[in-house]
């Protein structure tokens, strides 16, 4: 294997650290983001397009690098955000609960405190999170929903282009276990 690959995947380095955080940031951080999801894109449309709530779940997951964790991270935030939206309640809380789990379960393998990395798997989730609710709304609900690749994935872009500052800036709040 390449240099490259190895420090991507994490072969020749010691085992990633996993993070923790103080519990009101543990908290707090996921409310502002379900609350700038339900609240702000409301009153600017162009940020509707920004999906707070995962990006929050992806990287709680990711540095956390524990599958249970994530699981039931992305289960809370799916719900309490089910909960102040006018969706089918528990619709968030499974997609997230799955975005939640890949994400840990990924963080295993992979180097996550590379930026490619993390653009690459902001970018994925997104595009797998929009896809889940998606297929769930048809499968569980009977409803058709609105897909269209090519849209998800400029969004997906977009989503991961705000995905690096904003996991840098949480970066700042994190504590070595």
């Amino acid at each position: 294997m390449s240099e490259l690959g190895g420090r991507l995947i994490g072969d020749h380095h010691p085992k990633s650290p996993i993070y923790r955080f103080r519990p009101v940031i543990f908290i707090l951080i996921p409310l502002a983001a379900i609350l700038f999801q339900v609240y702000i894109s409301r009153f600017f449309e162009v940020l509707s397009y920004l999906d707070m709530p995962l990006l929050v779940t992806v990287y709680f997951a990711l540095m956390r690098r524990s599958p249970i964790v994530g699981l039931f991270l992305g289960a809370g935030i799916g719900l309490v955000q089910d909960s102040l939206s006018h969706q089918p309640l528990g619709m968030f809380g499974i997609v997230k609960t799955l975005v939640g789990y890949f994400c840990a379960t990924v963080s295993l393998r992979f180097d996550v405190g590379n930026s490619g990395i993390r653009f690459l798997l902001a970018f994925f989730f997104y595009f797998f999170h929009q896809l889940m609710y998606w297929v769930l709304l048809r499968a569980l609900l009977g409803q058709a929903g609105d897909f269209d690749p090519r849209r998800e994935l400029v969004v997906a872009l977009l989503n991961a282009f705000v995905a690096l500052p904003l996991f840098r800036l949480l970066d700042k709040l994190k504590d070595r276990a």
